[in-house]
């Protein structure tokens, strides 16, 4: 059946009703609050704490980095298989945040451990502890992602719902920027190990309690029949068809890319190109400028969509990223000014990313008749982790072979391979998002794709 191309109204929410109170979208964010307590611990600090505190060599770090995030390819799947699978009275997706909470906060600390072992033995501990606490992390955070077409079918409900998560989720993002240095000097005592270790245990403690809440106080409405549940196959074939999904990958494996150098890179950038390692906590303060954009991403998003809304903060990314460019060791204004840009505009594009995913499963279910929510958001999410992967182990590989040496002085050519990290690669990344961007077009017919599954589901039910 051809779709309409028919732009509706602003106000326009496709006949569907309003279902999720805001206990429930504070509840649901709270799920991203505590899986970035954690892996945004990781995604931030830990090729730091690899290289400069547990004593690994930057090349194998990057070895290491890469070859987790290959598995995090395996492990997506049938993470999405599973959920797929999964019939509980709780649905799909909330047993996860129940069964998998309690592992996940006795991994992250294990993996924050620096054992008394050899090289080869401490390199063989950080092998096992990370994949195991990325598994579970894919266990715990593929939910949360999988579970929002089912909570509600209401399209600018769900980017308002997005917007809370995501609120909430720079919230968790902004403790882990800010506090971890702090705390690791009050833990630690001037003891980088220890403090390490006490406040990684410290954040897996809260995280645990927010995923029992995201558990306790979210709900699956939407289910489909037993029926219904596509193969493996079917949702492959689905996926292959669904356009819309192929580009929500792609801008996931871009961005978390150019995220994990830049992110990695912070520390090395502050502590060695400008020599003011003081700076590090004020400069991962300014993630909370994306706390209001993320608000006004969802007003925004119903005047113009959400393409247009992402394409705008995307725009003011790069303004951003400019300007900390050309902020020098005694420019301080214009790197802070520079950082507050950047990540006011990211939380225009990140606050609508997931509820345009979710999105796409309705385009997936209206052009192929497959409702394949688990699969697809594994799939898409796949690109989140290989993005993650090969920016981590991209930026570990470029010090390596600039010659990087922990705690040194560093040559002019290790210096320009951290500047390109945390600079000119995120700059690049954020270019080939607007252009994937200026590809989606399913905006002005999402509203008539619900209508026509509206239509579709009542004719079966006749």
């Amino acid at each position: 059946m051809p779709a309409s191309t028919e732009t509706p109204p602003a106000n326009s929410v496709a006949g569907e009703p309003r279902v999720v109170g805001w206990i429930e979208k504070i509840s649901y964010g709270l799920g991203d609050t505590a899986s970035n307590l954690v892996f945004h611990t990781v995604g931030t600090y830990l090729l730091f704490f690899y290289t400069d505190v547990y004593g690994l060599p930057v090349a194998a770090v990057g070895t290491l980095f890469l070859f987790t995030r290959v598995m995090d390819a395996v492990y997506d799947m049938g993470a999405g298989i599973l959920i797929d699978k999964t019939r509980t009275r709780w649905g799909k997706c909330r047993p996860w945040f129940l069964w998998c909470a309690l592992p996940y906060g006795v991994l992250a600390v294990l993996t924050f451990h620096v054992p008394d072992l050899a090289a080869s033995g401490k390199l063989i501990y950080a092998y096992i502890t990370y994949n195991a606490l990325s598994l579970l992390y894919t266990a715990i955070n593929l939910p949360i992602s999988a579970m929002l077409p089912s909570m509600t079918r209401n399209s600018q409900e769900r980017a308002e719902t997005s917007s809370v998560r995501m609120f909430l989720a720079i919230a968790g993002m902004s403790i882990v920027t800010y506090g971890t240095m702090p705390l690791v000097g009050f833990f630690g005592q001037r003891d980088m190990v220890k403090g390490f270790f006490w406040t990684m245990t410290l954040f897996a403690s809260v995280a645990c309690v927010f995923f029992l809440l995201t558990f306790w106080n979210t709900r699956e409405r939407y289910q489909p029949a037993t029926r219904d549940e596509p193969t493996i196959a079917e949702s492959m074939r689905s996926a292959l068809r669904n356009w819309p999904w192929a580009i929500t990958l792609l801008l996931n494996l871009i961005y978390w890319f150019g995220y994990a150098m830049r992110m990695q890179t912070t520390v090395y950038y502050l502590r060695y190109n400008l020599h003011r390692a003081e700076l590090v906590p004020t400069v991962m303060l300014t993630n909370l400028a994306a706390l209001p954009s993320i608000a006004l991403g969802a007003y925004l998003s119903r005047r113009i969509g959400k393409r247009n809304t992402m394409v705008v903060g995307l725009v003011g990314m790069a303004l951003g990223i400019l300007l900390i460019g050309l902020a020098g060791p005694q420019d301080t204004a214009l790197l802070i000014g520079g950082n507050i840009v950047a990540n006011f505009s990211k939380g225009f594009y990140v606050g609508l990313l997931f509820a345009m995913m979710a999105d796409t499963v309705d385009y997936g279910e209206w052009k192929t008749g497959v409702r394949a929510a688990g699969f697809l958001f594994a799939a898409a999410t796949l690109g989140v982790k290989l993005g993650l992967g090969f920016g981590g182990a991209y930026s570990a590989w470029m010090l390596s072979s600039a010659g990087y040496v922990p705690n040194a002085e560093q040559t002019a050519p290790a210096l320009a391979a951290i500047r390109s990290n945390y600079i000119i690669a995120p700059a690049i990344c954020t270019g080939l998002m607007v252009v994937l961007l200026l590809l989606y077009r399913l905006d002005g017919r999402h509203a008539q794709i619900m209508r026509d599954l509206a239509a579709r589901r009542t004719g079966a039910n006749d």
